[in-house]
């Protein structure tokens, strides 16, 4: 392991507003440039009233602008819900604000349902299947300007914005290596094919202009307190959000309940224990055991650190405690 980094969705809380997640966001991006973690990542999602970042560059900005030395990293934009020039001048624009500190997450899936899809992409319902060519008509905006080029990412062209490919399947893998970028996988919320995804991506890796070697990182959640019990307790916020998605009922992240029996039927909480299975929850001791395993098991050069919980101060501790065992294994491997 090389690095780690924050996924953040800035939760919006029951009773709260995006403006307090947002402020909450950036806070907790300070509190992590301190602790070493490398990336702040944020994601885009639409029509989610638990989450605040739907407006991914504009959220990174306002991150950015809060911090001085953490990355801040698209985790990631939607790109069939956008034209590419669109996403270069954004993210251009962002790099030329904060040099060296800015990175771009692409993903092929919408990030919400499917009424909302289409008022996001009006006629471009087949913008899955464009994302490769979209990729690399992205990937030409940052390059330096050709003679005779008659369209321009202004700001973008010639700025050293990392691209990444984001997935939770093999198909991203696959572009990933084909490219020779960066790949990040969604084992935090889709862990069934993490194993696969990361053998193909390192097996079929072209290196390229942009990467020597493959350099793969995965999402694991922490839900990190005193006690086993603590952070137990922490997590039930979060599997109450994913049974109210799979109902189709999504809102605001829950207040934690103190028993997890009482969240959603049986069979609700098998299907969100697979869902979830790449999880670490409890002390201080235990998640540290949690990570080392998913780190021993994956050979991820950056794990991706995230986790809903409903307080912030309670979060931004969990967040404290990983990062203390995440830099503790990362001075092991240096030794």
């Amino acid at each position: 392991m090389r690095a780690f980094s924050v996924l953040d969705l800035s939760p919006i809380t029951v009773g709260s507003d995006a403006g307090r997640a947002l402020r909450n966001s950036r806070d907790l991006a300070r509190q992590a440039e301190r602790q070493g973690y490398r990336r702040f990542w944020m994601a885009e999602h639409h029509n989610m009233t638990g989450i605040a970042s739907a407006a991914t560059a504009v959220a990174l900005g306002f991150v950015a602008e809060g911090t001085s030395t953490i990355r801040i990293a698209a985790g990631g934009v939607m790109l069939p819900n956008h034209a590419p020039l669109v996403v270069a001048e954004q993210f251009g624009t962002l790099a030329s604000l904060y040099p060296d500190r800015v990175d771009l997450g692409l993903g092929r899936a919408p990030g919400t349902d499917g009424a909302t899809m289409m008022a996001l992409r009006r006629d471009q319902v087949d913008g899955a299947n464009q994302f490769p060519r979209d990729v690399q008509e992205l990937l030409h905006y940052f390059q330096p300007e050709q003679p005779g080029q008659k369209v321009r990412a202004v700001p973008g062209m010639g700025l050293d914005v990392p691209v990444w490919l984001l997935g939770s399947s093999l198909y991203s893998a696959q572009l990933a290596a084909a490219l020779g970028l960066p790949f990040a996988f969604a084992s935090h919320f889709a862990p069934d094919m993490l194993g696969d995804a990361l053998r193909v991506y390192r097996e079929r890796f072209e290196p390229s202009q942009y990467l020597d070697a493959p350099y793969a990182a995965a999402g694991f959640n922490v839900f990190a307190g005193d006690t086993d019990d603590d952070g137990r307790r922490l997590m039930t916020s979060m599997e109450q959000q994913f049974i109210a998605l799979r109902r189709g009922t999504p809102g605001p992240l829950k207040p934690p309940v103190d028993d997890p029996e009482q969240v959603g039927s049986v069979f609700e909480r098998r299907q969100v224990a697979n869902a979830l299975a790449e999880s670490a929850a409890g002390s201080p001791a235990t998640v540290a055991a949690g990570l080392e395993a998913f780190v021993a098991r994956t050979g991820v050069d950056e794990v991706i650190v995230t986790g809903q919980i409903y307080d912030h101060a309670a979060r931004v501790k969990s967040f404290a405690i990983a990062a203390d065992a995440l830099r503790s294994m990362c001075a092991q491997e240096r030794s």
